[in-house]
């Protein structure tokens, strides 16, 4: 016999899984019921046992959201440094000179990736995939956050470094790279086995261009032998893409594809310069047929690229060839629903029409598309037997009214200021906009103390040797 279910009554607006269509509809004035295990009773009348009964009145029930693609690590305190930064000699990218400037102490990145995961549930995410570095506090804080969480530690062989602010060289050191990739492997065994049952692994290349041919395919074969995953950032960059083509003569899909990894179980991180992005030397459009036969994901996180100026070309043309694409957000401000909203101005801009993306289109990739990268159907629906993932929305708040359709007015207009309450698992996570389960406040207060130290160390990990204050000048002047 079920045990401790509740039940939302009356809810003015659900947004439920339609199994004829296999998408997202409306329902109204319904009921859903629910407990640890799943969704027993979705849209209608519930006339079964039930425990607690809490008011749908003036909400909105929603799925969990979730996000395919986001890094803990030193990216919480790079906030406000590097914005206005970027190499002009690599397409103004920031990436290869400013991310490795960054230095965090292993007590603070608990903190960091604890704001992570606050901002990241207060904004409706119930599943993430979380790329970074390990520590020994990596696993504990996922279970204690209560999300749902995948652990994807990266590995590679080659390290980034730009000389004079014109070059991008490597330097390579393969047995390095084989020690992370066997710790990897045992991190994500660990996570497969954490007795909360809420996380996993996912086995992380950590970009395409710093792991050599035999390492990617080594470790396709690994995930695939444990049946998980596999993620690794490849058509990010032009300064990457113009790399792989110096080596091998393909485009980063190609590339994968030649070594066996384009698959169901593959997700690429970005997947921006395909072979018919503007900005490529190439006048092909091979890579999103490629894409869409292999059923390979794309993880598509528009704000922290277009910060740099640059645009997936487009979420609405990638979907219309059949490209599984998902959302994430990479880095900070870790918010899915102004991701999602950022999503569909860049795909309508970058597309040149209002119809590149429609709301819904956006809405699906956060939740379904996510659902099928990670290969499963139990999560980013609400239906009957699928995870109690889900978040309720205020309708009566301010930045809702009026409301016509209120999935327009939370991704355009609300966004995370309306959610009351996030659940998953059946289980309370976010109250009143606050975690439940973290100490949110105090890694706000230990990752100030974090930045300023990182501040302080800008200049010595420089290999040019400069001030902080040449780095990361601020927007205005000081007196």
């Amino acid at each position: 016999m079920r045990k401790n279910i509740r039940v939302i009554r009356n809810t003015d607006t659900i947004v439920a899984f339609d199994q004829r269509t296999e998408g997202h509809i409306y329902l109204s004035d319904g009921d859903i019921a629910f407990d640890g295990d799943g969704f027993i009773h979705v849209g209608g009348r519930y006339d079964g046992h039930f425990d607690e009964e809490i008011s749908g009145k003036g909400k909105m029930v929603l799925p969990g959201l979730v996000n395919v693609h986001c890094h803990s690590g030193e990216e919480p305190i790079s906030k406000g440094l590097f914005e206005d930064a970027g190499t002009a000699a690599l397409w103004g990218n920031a990436l290869y000179e400013y991310s490795n400037l960054i230095e965090i102490s292993p007590d603070a990145l608990e903190a960091s990736l604890t704001m992570m995961l606050g901002d990241l549930l207060r904004s409706g995410v119930t599943t993430l995939i979380d790329i970074a570095a390990p520590h020994e506090a990596w696993l504990p804080t996922l279970a204690k956050s209560g999300a749902r969480a995948y652990v994807a530690p990266g590995f590679r062989e080659a390290s980034w470094h730009v000389e004079q602010s014109r070059r991008l060289d490597f330097i390579w050191d393969k047995g390095r790279g084989r020690e992370a990739f066997a710790r990897a492997l045992e991190i994500v065994d660990s996570a497969r086995e954490h007795p909360s049952g809420r996380l996993g692994g996912i086995v992380s290349p950590s970009q395409i261009e710093t792991c050599s041919a035999e390492l990617l395919q080594d470790a396709a074969e690994a995930a695939r032998a444990r049946r998980v995953p596999i993620t690794v950032h490849a058509a990010q960059t032009m300064a990457e893409h113009e790399e792989l083509l110096r080596r091998t003569g393909l485009t980063a899909v190609q590339y994968l594809d030649a070594l066996g990894l384009l698959a169901d179980d593959l997700i690429i991180g970005h997947c921006i310069f395909v072979d018919s992005h503007a900005w490529t030397r190439q006048r092909t459009e091979l890579d999103l047929a490629l894409l869409a036969e292999r059923r390979a994901s794309v993880a598509h996180c528009p704000v922290t690229f277009a910060r740099s100026g640059m645009v997936l070309q487009s979420l609405g043309r990638y979907r219309r060839s059949g490209v599984n694409v998902a959302l994430g957000t990479d880095s900070y401000p870790f918010n899915m629903l102004e991701e999602m909203r950022q999503a569909m101005i860049c795909a309508r801009i970058a597309g040149g029409s209002v119809f590149d993306v429609e709301t819904s289109g956006v809405f699906e990739a956060a939740t379904l598309a996510g659902a099928r990268a990670l290969g499963r159907q139990d999560i980013g629906r609400l239906a009957r037997g699928a995870k109690a993932d889900f978040f309720l929305v205020d309708l009566k708040h301010a930045a809702m009214q009026p409301v016509y359709d209120p999935l327009r007015n939370l991704l355009h207009c609300a966004a995370e200021r309306a959610i009351d309450a996030v659940y998953v698992d059946g289980a309370l996570v976010v109250e009143k906009g606050r975690p439940t389960n973290l100490d949110y406040e105090g890694a706000l207060r230990q990752l100030q103390e974090a930045q300023d130290f990182a501040v302080r160390r800008l200049g010595a990990n420089d290999p040019a040797r400069r001030s902080s204050a040449t780095l990361a000048p601020r927007s205005l002047p000081s007196m």
